[in-house]
């Protein structure tokens, strides 16, 4: 794959992210757990090894804080004075709630009608007005722009901004930092509209070129292989996953462009072994949300083998999910 210089975010610009964000969101742990092999049988050899990256443990229990965090904390007084605004099914939703909260400044959210409650109320409870709108990211979106052209207010990006790229890429920052002697052979990430990825791809590039980055994605939302294959981002005309927090319809042009140049591999998992891995998760006492247990279904599944040399990463990207819902999985 083609690694040509493009106007991508740069390791500086990661760095310089992570000044600013780190007094404020957690460092979150980096823990071993028996390497996962299709079918959820364990690795059997002491030194297969599977690194966990628990941003479930995170601000609002999603990755999502580092990057909303950045962006508010580079706005002047006055454009956060004008309130901040933004459309996500959740997780940004809550960060950016979290984010205007810490600033003292009001937040309104467009949610999805069908978020899940864990993640609105969440919302709500941070101190954001919210709104209820449609199904698909789109929707979302136009109905933010339209009350951003009403009323003001500064936009917070989900994923396609240089800022929000920078960072969500300091989780990876710390990824390399936490191996200490290690050398990370594979870092995977799930991909919604491909903030993560993006930033992840970022670092890793530059610190570990010889290591590979895996965008994980479900099969019923696979919006960035899509466009991966065209050349271009693609809409999706529909989207169907358990992975409430993966269901862009259209990756970013910024995250796109990451993705193509900087991005090993994207590959894509079947609800089902998001599930599984959800259970799995649980049985090492890891709450994991669906679009956070992507990573580890692609193992899981066998959808991606583990790094030949070096260690394997997987980052689960928020814990997020309704207990009932994870009930019911865990009973299934």
């Amino acid at each position: 794959m083609s690694r040509a210089a493009t106007a991508l975010v740069s390791i500086a610009d990661v760095e310089d992210a992570y000044a600013r964000i780190r007094g404020a969101v957690r460092r979150t742990p980096l823990i071993p757990a028996p390497l996962p092999r299709p079918g959820g049988r364990a690795a059997t050899d002491a030194g297969e090894t599977l690194w966990l990256k628990c941003e479930n443990l995170q601000r609002v229990s999603a990755f999502k804080a580092r990057g909303a965090y950045n962006f508010v904390s580079r706005l002047s007084p006055a454009e956060r004075a004008a309130g901040l605004l933004t459309y996500s099914s959740g997780n940004h939703a809550q960060a950016v709630a979290w984010a205007a909260r810490e600033f003292g400044v009001p937040a309104r959210i467009v949610m999805p009608v069908d978020a899940p409650d864990v993640k609105r109320t969440a919302t709500i409870a941070l101190g954001a007005e919210v709104e209820l709108e449609g199904t698909t990211s789109s929707e979302r979106k136009a109905r933010a722009e339209q009350i951003q052209r009403e009323a003001g207010g500064t936009m917070v990006p989900p994923f396609d901004d240089p800022d929000i790229i920078a960072g969500q890429g300091t989780v990876a920052l710390e990824v390399v930092e936490q191996l200490g002697t290690r050398k990370p052979g594979m870092v995977l990430a799930p991909i919604g509209g491909g903030g993560q990825l993006s930033g992840v791809a970022a670092v890793v590039r530059r610190r570990c070129p010889e290591a590979e980055v895996i965008g994980v994605e479900p099969a019923g939302a696979a919006s960035m292989l899509r466009s991966l294959e065209h050349g271009a981002p693609v809409t999706l005309d529909r989207v169907s996953t358990v992975a409430d927090g993966l269901k862009p319809v259209r990756p970013g042009d910024l995250t796109f462009a990451h993705c193509r140049d900087l991005v090993d591999w994207v590959v894509t998992v079947e609800d089902d072994a998001i599930r599984d891995a959800v259970r799995w998760l649980f049985g090492l006492r890891l709450v994991v949300e669906p679009s956070g247990a992507a990573t580890v279904a692609a193992l899981l599944s066998g959808v991606v083998d583990p790094a030949a040399q070096g260690e394997t990463v997987a980052i689960l990207s928020g814990g997020n999910i309704e207990p009932a819902l994870l009930a019911e999985w865990i009973r299934g």
